[in-house]
């Protein structure tokens, strides 16, 4: 046998032994290729953690990165709980984007330490689509201990990271998280007819467990929670393809 297949089968071998196989994680895929094409596993790994912060805690970014959340959870299989420290979640905002308030759960907690153990017990109970919890600080320990109860099950975890104080990033602190996202909102096309176009979103994945970082901008969620690439990145390719005969000529 040659070195190559040897060494292709050692592989195989190691990674059925240690369980990794990504292929056989179930995944929530967005639904745009160019953006699963950019993801380790193809989606959004439901047996994870995964973090999501406002780039700013500006109102307009804080929103942005909620209905990012919120349209992640609106594809996932079952009921959602959401587990708050204030009650400024806007229910129609959701349902814009695709959560069902009769498929959310709501939970308030008095601190960090109980959203995150509110939200563990939650990842346990295997009987949830998604987990949504909100902090402002989540150690290691904790989101590692988030991380253990989410594998193996179906449930995926959501955090949204919140600003603490003004200029703090975050995500500075280390994290067991398998995605880590910053979202901030983005200047809309202008419309061709009067009336409200649909927003967009700054997407950055500031990190990925097995693959690279990346930035891009989308059009925010519908409906169904699913994102757009703006009509100028989706055509992009084609005009490309026009502009090379006239460069050439």
């Amino acid at each position: 046998m040659p070195e190559s297949s040897v060494l292709q089968s050692l592989r195989d071998t190691l990674r059925a032994i240690e369980g990794d196989g990504h292929r056989r994680r179930p995944v929530l895929p967005f639904g745009i290729g160019e953006l699963d094409a950019r993801l380790a596993n193809t989606g959004l790994r439901l047996d994870a953690l995964h973090e999501i912060a406002a780039a700013t805690p500006s109102p307009s970014d804080d929103a942005s990165a909620t209905l990012f959340l919120a349209g992640i959870a609106a594809r996932a299989w079952g009921p959602v709980l959401w587990v708050v420290r204030r009650r400024d979640l806007f229910a129609p905002g959701l349902y814009q984007s695709g959560l069902d308030p009769e498929r959310v759960l709501y939970a308030e907690a008095t601190d960090d330490a109980e959203v995150l153990a509110l939200m563990e017990e939650g990842l346990r109970h295997r009987a949830l689509g998604a987990v949504i919890g909100e902090t402002c600080r989540a150690a290691m320990a904790s989101t590692r201990r988030l991380q253990l109860a989410a594998e193996g099950g179906r449930t995926i975890a959501l955090l949204m990271k919140r600003h603490a104080r003004e200029g703090a990033d975050p995500l500075a602190v280390p994290s067991a998280a398998v995605t880590r996202w910053r979202i901030a909102s983005a200047p809309s096309a202008p419309l061709p007819v009067a009336g409200i176009g649909r927003a967009r979103w700054d997407v950055a994945l500031v990190r990925q467990r097995g693959g690279e970082a990346f930035q891009t901008i989308v059009e925010a969620c519908d409906e169904t929670g699913r994102l757009a690439l703006p009509a100028r990145l989706v055509d992009r390719p084609a005009a490309a393809g026009r502009a090379r005969p006239r460069a050439a000529a």
